[in-house]
């Protein structure tokens, strides 16, 4: 019998501690010999570090890929799907199509983002194509809603602007850095409130990418009815789903916490919309996320010894197109209620059975395709070598057969053929 994994986390939470101790493993310190670090993003930093860093030998995992932050901050997260885009278009990828207005037919999942202070010129040109519309401001490093702002007046950005003349340059590890997205101003509501959805995302290895998808998302609902007002633009209440804000809310219901499952987001779009458009909607988000991750394969670190959850934050517009708004490193373990305890329990229960097959010593050598049996609510979303192995890569390439044409591929039959080939 091989001995216990050791493990060490630097996130005090019982959803990750109850899920160690259930399998029998063994705490230990970091600085003693250990088998699997949970690990905040800063921490990562330093174990990957030049400096500070160490080599991880093959019994030992992480929870994070190197630099993971190439898909999880918001200004390189969209750097890596431009050039992505970019790169299909110079292959002449049926990918990288375009309509007569020049919008990308497959990879438009991504509003419209400007870096600021870089790219100050190109959104003012931007803006004044559509001064009645709304934008929405975020620091490129923070989370929970901290330091967002929504905007319709170039004065309010002129006088940012103003107030961060001090850095015209910004390095990459400043957290001064924004991007300022066009704002989804036609959101889908339900019961007259906005909501975005969070799915969890598995990886276990970008080259070959195989990814997993968690069933049990759920949406989350600003506590205040949505208007497009812009007399309630600085209310956060009505624009950001956050639950470090919307908690704060005077209606916030703390039995369920605002939240809905997805299952639930489904059936209620099947029964008001129809089951067709609904599966479409799906496969959309399905695709979006998997092509988020090839995005970014090329430039991510592949480090054998990591792993990575992550959350993804999608919103669905009035016509029912998702919209990738950002990717989340460390998916909140905290629990705002019963339901979202026993969910992330689950979650982590289900990533562990994956990341460490049977409860084992980690080896890092071994091949990362674990058996259905284990996957719990998990689904295999995307399979490199499977996908490459029985043509259906070759298949995505040549996209559907279809008329080539300005809406062709917008189909829902297209649609279907292309996405059925890489489940």
């Amino acid at each position: 019998m091989a001995g216990k994994v050791k493990w060490v986390t630097d996130i005090e939470k019982s959803v990750l501690i109850n899920n160690f101790e259930k399998r029998g493993w063994v705490q230990v310190t970091e600085n003693e010999d250990w088998n699997f670090y949970w690990m905040s993003v800063q921490t990562i930093r330093n174990v990957f570090s030049v400096e500070t860093g160490y080599r991880l030998s093959d019994d030992q995992i992480v929870n994070h890929f190197p630099n993971h932050y190439e898909l999880t901050r918001k200004d390189l997260m969209v750097k890596n799907i431009k050039r992505y885009r970019k790169e299909l278009e110079k292959d002449g990828s049926p990918l990288a199509e375009k309509d007569e207005n020049g919008k990308y037919l497959y990879l438009d999942f991504v509003p419209v983002t400007y870096m600021l202070p870089a790219d100050y010129n190109l959104f003012v040109e931007e803006f004044r194509k559509s001064p009645s519309s709304t934008w929405i401001m975020k620091p490129c490093g923070k989370a929970q809603g901290k330091g967002i702002f929504l905007i319709n007046k170039l004065s309010q950005i002129k006088k940012w602007s103003r107030d961060s003349k001090t850095s015209t340059f910004v390095s990459q590890s400043t957290k001064e850095a924004y991007v300022i997205s066009l704002y989804i101003s036609n959101p889908l509501l339900i019961g007259g409130r906005k909501f975005d959805l969070r799915l969890y995302v598995l990886v276990s290895t970008y080259r070959p990418l195989r990814c997993y998808m968690y069933k049990l998302g759920f949406c989350r609902f600003c506590t205040v009815k949505y208007t497009p007002s812009t007399s309630e633009l600085d209310n956060m209440f009505v624009h950001l789903t956050n639950v470090a804000i919307q908690k704060h809310g005077e209606d916030y219901n703390h039995i369920h916490g605002g939240k809905w499952t997805v299952s639930n987001l489904r059936l209620y779009l099947e029964s008001t919309r129809g089951k067709e458009v609904t599966s479409k909607l799906f496969d959309e988000i399905h695709w979006i996320i998997v092509q988020s991750l090839k995005a970014v394969a090329p430039v991510m670190n592949n480090d054998k010894h990591c792993f990575e959850c992550y959350g993804y934050d999608i919103i669905i517009d009035d016509k029912l197109k998702p919209w990738l708004i950002e990717v989340n490193a460390s998916p909140s373990l905290t629990s705002s209620t019963a339901n979202d305890r026993i969910l992330k329990y689950n979650l982590i229960n289900d990533t562990l059975n994956i990341a460490v097959p049977n409860g084992e010593i980690p080896d890092c050598k071994w091949n990362k395709s674990p058996p259905k049996e284990v996957l719990g609510n998990y689904e295999i979303l995307y399979d490199e070598e499977l996908a490459q192995g029985d043509g259906a890569d070759r298949e995505l390439r040549s996209r559907p057969g279809q008329p080539l044409g300005p809406r062709a591929g917008r189909t829902r039959d297209s649609g279907r053929s292309v996405l059925s080939t890489w489940k």
